[in-house]
């Protein structure tokens, strides 16, 4: 199978069949083979009714339904489990998204060698009090993932090799970071591809401005997790130390001033009396536990069952071979 389309969707009854409609429309015109896994996040309204008509039709479409509403990531990962095609290809189900860019998407991973296309909406349909914030929000996302070549990491129209979503786990809100998640797997031909934004036709959207507070911090744990998940002793222990010696330092200094004050016969007040002393003991305290966080922390990898999985991509072994004496 040439492409698998991946569509989540919450409350989208009225886009579906022309968004069905035009991507039948689109692989036909190009010769695909294809399927459409529609994801129904929960919806409310006839969504699901909806997809099983569709499918009735058009025995390419097939839909997965979830209890409830779970969200755009846990939905998405769903599909890419399900998916066959050589090519994924995700998009949105409110027809902002045009299928009319999926051949081109195709033709980048199969034939450019890109392990992922993502989409980049250069003209965008929305107010400025989404836009403004998405800017800021991409700005910060390239420039802690290292993916300088992409400006819009949010974008649902993107384009995937098969490998890439079998290798990947999308959690929680990380769609948003798709990218990034192929980074940190290994997969680093990543592209990106200029497409057409349509104004939305039906009903309203699902995301609001809290999307960008979520974003940041889904972003700061994924920073971390790629840097530290499997050593976590090397953030922790280092600070937890820094701060200890700090502490130390500053609590000797504290009981040298009292003993050259009492010395010299200068007056002097009590160690317990001086602030710093107690500055210096909360940095001492603070500093051991996080040492023992960092300990804590290595002792939760050691004991992963994927402590040691490693991505091979290739290999080979000329020892098993055997030569047959002539």
């Amino acid at each position: 199978m040439d492409i698998s389309v991946v569509v989540p969707l919450f409350n989208e009854a009225e886009s579906l069949p022309e968004l069905e409609s035009w991507i039948d429309r689109v692989m036909k015109a190009n010769g695909f083979s294809y399927e459409i896994i529609f994801v129904n996040d929960g919806s409310t309204d006839s969504s699901w009714e909806v997809i099983k008509n569709l499918a009735h039709k058009n025995p390419a479409v097939s839909g997965i339904c979830f209890r409830r509403n779970y969200g755009k990531s846990p939905a998405l990962n769903t599909g890419f489990a399900r998916a066959k095609g050589d090519v994924v290809i995700t998009m949105d189900a409110d027809l902002q998204d045009s299928p009319d860019e999926i051949p081109e998407l195709y033709r980048m991973i199969a034939h450019e060698g890109y392990d992922l296309v993502s989409g980049w909406k250069q003209k965008r349909y929305d107010p400025l009090s989404k836009t403004i914030p998405t800017k800021l929000f991409n700005a910060t996302a390239r420039k802690v993932s290292g993916i300088h070549n992409l400006h819009d990491f949010n974008c649902g129209l993107k384009a995937y090799r098969l490998k890439v979503v079998k290798h990947i786990e999308v959690y929680g809100d990380m769609h948003r970071y798709i990218p990034y998640l192929a980074k940190n797997a290994g997969f680093k031909r990543i592209g990106e591809k200029i497409v057409h934004h349509q104004a939305r036709k039906y009903g309203k959207t699902k995301f609001g401005l809290d999307r960008f507070v979520n974003g940041y911090l889904d972003l700061a744990t994924l920073w971390f997790t790629n840097k530290f998940g499997v050593k976590p002793m090397h953030l922790f222990g280092l600070l937890g130390s820094l701060m200890f010696i700090l502490g130390f330092i500053a609590t000797a200094i504290v009981g040298i001033l009292k003993l050259y004050q009492m010395h010299h016969g200068l007056p002097y007040t009590l160690v317990t009396d001086n602030p710093y002393f107690y500055l210096a003991l909360v940095t001492m305290i603070l500093g051991t536990q996080l040492f023992l966080c960092g300990f804590i922390g290595e002792l939760v990898v050691r004991n992963s069952p994927r402590r040691n999985d490693y991505e091979i991509e290739e290999e080979f072994n000329t020892s098993n071979s055997t030569n047959t004496p002539q």
